[in-house]
């Protein structure tokens, strides 16, 4: 018997909605409220408010906290500025990807660690079991633990309305910051403490949409007022709840990788595209980092490229990728109409020098051949 899907601390609030769940990652989340086109529609025009609090939260604090995750994790986050994020990855000895996750450095002994939904047990036992060398405390803060996102345009005016304080101000707008200079002088991949409905937060510029946007972090015991401040005031600009089915045609458009498409325990960084996040000059030790720079040196035999075609049928995951009239030479690891572009996309691995960017594949949907053009990833990005 499998177990019941989890539930987040805000499952009524979506109840409430009407909102479709899904499982994913272990968890019951919402799919969709009304519809996926609109919901991703309202991220590019205009702002969308997401739960995230399936996504996995382990603090790491003590003397040792930046040479433990220089260890842990291939990137050197010891490198990283308080205030600061970075978006990494967690290997095995073999350099295949356990998850790819982002870390915050909250102060110069505590750093934030945050693993996608499904892969919070495996990151939270791989963090303990090599910080046994080290003095640090790893403590998985998950259960406990939610984020809610708001992504799109008019992000920062909705930040600038529901964030009541500013506790630590970033380094960019500096000491007595208002909150209108710390949420519009925050960087991509930073944050600062605040407060935000009422409720103690973590309050960083990051997201999964290729929009502006912020993630905000808190107490489970917090998340409903958060929730509710953030959904009201996007309301108020023509923005809409949203849910996982439009926050996967949103980062499949920014050709952001999802683990388990197109990341794996069989892939290294390397074989994904990603080996630059792998420290490998400055970093004389690390989990994985033989085999990462074994496959640095050896180059990897397959490339991800991105996939453009007509019509409205979708390339879908595991679908073969075909040269015009030939060989299979791939599979495609993502895919779906694009409801920006108005035609289908798809991320494919295929063997490494087959195609080049202009060319014409096949892709089998469903026993009939239909043409994509390989095109450069992204297929969007939003304008700075």
């Amino acid at each position: 018997m499998t177990a019941s899907p989890k539930r987040t601390a805000l499952y009524d609030v979506h109840a409430s909605l009407v909102a479709r769940f899904t499982d994913f990652g272990g968890w019951d989340m919402p799919l969709k409220y009304t519809s996926e086109l609109d919901e991703h529609r309202a991220v590019r025009e205009k702002v969308g408010v997401f739960d995230l609090s399936h996504m996995g939260e382990v603090r790491v604090t003590g003397p040792q906290a930046a040479e433990f995750l220089d260890h842990a994790l291939i990137s050197k986050l010891s490198a990283v500025k308080v205030g600061k994020a970075k978006y990494s990855m967690i290997c095995q000895e073999d350099g295949g990807i356990i998850d790819d996750l982002i870390t915050y450095r909250l102060a110069d002994e505590e750093f934030l660690v945050v693993p996608n939904a499904g892969n919070v047990p495996a990151v939270a036992e791989a963090l303990q079991q090599r910080a046994e060398a080290f003095d640090v405390t790893v403590a998985n803060e998950s259960e406990q633990t939610s984020m809610v996102a708001v992504q799109g345009p008019l992000a920062v005016a909705v930040m600038r309305e529901i964030v009541d304080n500013v506790v630590e101000a970033p380094e960019a707008s500096g000491a007595g910051s208002t909150v209108a200079e710390a949420i519009e002088g925050l960087n991509y991949y930073a944050a600062f403490r605040g407060v935000t409905a009422g409720q103690p937060a973590l309050i960083a510029r990051t997201g999964y949409t290729g929009e502006d946007g912020f993630e905000i972090i808190v107490h489970n015991d917090g998340a409903a007022d958060v929730w509710a401040a953030a959904l009201a005031t996007a309301r108020s600009h023509e923005g809409l709840p949203c849910g996982l089915a439009s926050r996967d045609t949103l980062r499949l458009e920014a050709g952001m990788p999802l683990y388990g498409n197109e990341l794996s325990r069989e892939l290294t960084p390397v074989d994904a595209g990603l080996g630059i996040l792998a420290a490998t000059k400055s970093k004389p030790e690390f989990v994985g980092r033989e085999a990462i720079l074994a496959a640095k040196e050896q180059g990897t035999q397959q490339v991800l490229i991105g996939l453009s075609g007509q019509g409205r049928r979708a390339a879908r995951s595991g679908y073969p990728v075909h040269l015009s009239g030939g060989e299979q030479i791939g599979s495609v690891t993502s895919g779906a109409l694009s409801p920006t572009l108005g035609h289908p996309v798809a991320m494919a691995y295929v063997s490494k020098g087959a195609v080049e960017t202009g060319a014409t594949v096949e892709v089998d949907i469903r026993g009939k051949r239909q043409p994509f053009t390989v095109v450069e990833l992204p297929f969007y990005s939003r304008e700075k």
